[in-house]
This record gives structure tokens, sequence and C-alpha cells, in this order.
């Protein structure tokens, strides 16, 4: 298996446990992408996307209408994706996805917690190159022979392709993400959930204090409502999981 599985593994009984922060990210991307293509899912390949996200975590079917209809409003504002790139302690780098509509008021929430944690808030570019940004689709496994799978996907792009417990994950770069979407449609393959992840090159083993330090950074900048996602170099362990 590579480095997309073991990242998947580390990272999935942690992030987005709370279905209420699931909810507010998800309703956020379904702003951005009926801002972006309009409020039909049959046109608009992203908020169809988006959609089957908000499915895989059991966000009720009103609570998805009510979003797309609050951003078919033209008096809902829009909101911007911008990257924060720091250190943690110990030499952690730390890259942060938030999507605002207040960029004074989340840079400054952001800056408050790393300095409160020992950290440093870097400029733009400082920490991102340490991290392969990639997209991923899960589907339903039933009746999929794996191999021969991955083998077709390999000529849209997909990179890893592995089976778990939850079915079938491809793994590639973002660039691929429209490409791989299209053909699993055409082929009427069943998209339980996809999206992107920033996937470390390197990670970097600490002791269980030093990772304790490291983990009071990350969950004060996962709790802010403006940040999506949140990537990191610190080698995980099922014990920090």
């Amino acid at each position: 298996m590579g480095r997309a599985f073991e990242f998947r593994k580390a990272r999935k009984m942690k992030r987005w446990s709370a279905m209420a922060k699931a909810f507010t990210r998800i309703g956020k991307d379904i702003v951005m992408a009926v801002k972006e293509g309009g409020p039909d899912p049959d046109t608009n390949a992203k908020l169809r996307a988006v959609i089957q996200n908000a499915k895989s975590v059991n966000m009720p079917k009103d609570n998805i209408e009510r979003a797309i209809k609050r951003a078919s409003d033209k008096s809902q504002g829009d909101y911007k994706i911008v990257l924060y790139e720091g250190y943690a302690p110990h030499g952690i780098a730390i890259l942060v996805e938030t999507a605002t509509d207040n960029i004074n008021r989340t840079v400054a929430n952001i800056r408050s917690y790393f300095n409160k944690c020992n950290g440093n808030l870097g400029t733009s570019g400082s920490v991102e190159f340490m991290f392969d940004h990639t997209c991923n689709f899960r589907i339903n496994a039933d009746e999929i022979d794996v191999e021969e799978f991955e083998f077709e996907f390999i000529d849209f792009g997909a990179e890893e392709v592995f089976e778990d417990e939850d079915g079938i994950h491809i793994y590639a770069a973002f660039e691929q993400f429209g490409a791989i979407q299209k053909e699993l449609e055409s082929r009427d393959y069943e998209i339980l959930s996809s999206g992107f992840d920033r996937i470390p090159q390197v990670t970097k083993p600490l002791t269980p204090e030093q990772a304790e330090e490291v983990e009071k950074l990350l969950e004060k900048i996962e709790e802010d409502d403006d940040v999506q996602n949140v990537y990191h170099t610190m080698e995980e362990t099922p014990a920090s999981v």
C-alpha cells in the first residue's frame, strides 16, 4: 500500500468525526459550488460531488436543500478559499485550508492559535511544497475487481487504488478530478464521496509528549468555524488518531 492508504488510515477516525463540524464544512462547500456553477446538480458536477459527500455523513436532505436555496439567494455572501501555512512545535509543518467571508477575522484567529501554542504562522509557500495536492473518490466496491479497475483507471490519472471496509478508494493528482469523476459517472459507478487532500511527502515521528503539544495546536485550529481542513507532517500513530 502507498502513502494515500496510510494517510487515509491515520486520519479516518479523527478528522471530521464531529457531525456538526462536518455539516458546517459541507454547507460552505454547497454555497461555493452553487455560486460557481448554479443550483442544479445535473448540470453542476461540483455540486453533485458535494451532495454525495453530504449524504456520506448522513446530512439530512432538508439541510442540503436549505443550503442550496440559501446559496442561490443574492444576499448570501461568497466564501473564499485561503491557505495558511506555519510550524507547530518540534518542526512540524502545518497547512490550514479555510473558507472565509472575512479574511481579516480568519488570519487573526489562525495567528493567535499558533502564537498561543508556541508555533509560528509562516508566509505563503513556506510549507505548501511539502504536501502533494491530491483528489480522491470512494465508490461502492460491489462486483468490482480492484486490480482490473486500477489498471483501467490509470489511463485517467489514478495513482493509487485500494479497497477497505468502506469501499474502493482512488487517489490521483488534484488536476485529474474532473476526468475521473466524468469516467466514473459514465460507467454508472456509485460515487459515495469525493474530495481533495494534501498528503505530506515526509512525516516526522515525535515522542508522546511532543505529539501532545502539537495536538493542542491542531485542535484549536480545527475548532475554528472558518477552517475546512488541517494537514501536518507529524507521523500519526494509532494512539494519536
